[in-house]
């Protein structure tokens, strides 16, 4: 019962955090709304009992990700606010639509009575232990080894890309 109210209370922060990010009249507020909203999410993993993933979420996210965010926002000193505004067009009007189509879909998803989101084999009982840095391991070196290669390959051309540009702006 303390568990659910909890759940509850963290998602309407979440959410009123999230509209925040958006509506925020200054990037800072934005930003730091944005942190609130990464801790809420590291709760609600630290309820469904994965740990890893919330540890993750608190360094990597909010720790030095936003870091980056603010540093770049106080480092470009925004004078013109009005410049940030912007008219409705055919574009945010698609956007809205895509919007409202993807929370349709959420709500279907959430009407079935069948989704499963434990990965194969795994028992009710065993569960659990699904949030584990060990099981994260387990499961990352052997079923999906792969995939975590392809990640890796993508992130280091990414880097060397951002090389590359990087040196073409100072030569």
């Amino acid at each position: 019962m303390i568990v659910d109210i909890l759940f509850y209370i963290t998602a309407l922060v979440a959410i009123i955090s999230g509209l925040l990010v958006i509506t925020g009249k200054s990037p800072v507020t934005s930003a730091l709304s944005l942190v609130l909203n990464f801790f809420c999410i590291a709760f609600i993993y630290l309820m469904l009992e994965a740990q890893f993933l919330a540890i993750i979420q608190v360094i990597v996210y909010a720790g030095a990700i936003m870091v980056l965010f603010l540093f770049v926002i106080m480092l470009l000193n925004l004078q013109d606010d009005m410049t940030l505004f912007e008219r409705f067009d055919l574009k945010k009007g698609f956007a809205v639509l895509l919007t409202g189509l993807f929370l349709l879909e959420i709500a279907y998803i959430f009407s079935l009575d069948s989704v499963s989101i434990a990965p194969k084999g795994v028992t009710g009982a065993s569960f659990p232990e699904l949030g584990t840095v060990e099981s994260i391991g387990k499961y990352l070196f052997s079923d999906f080894v792969y995939p975590f290669e392809m990640i890796s390959v993508v992130l280091l051309s990414a880097v060397v890309g951002a090389v590359v540009i990087a040196k073409k702006k100072v030569d």
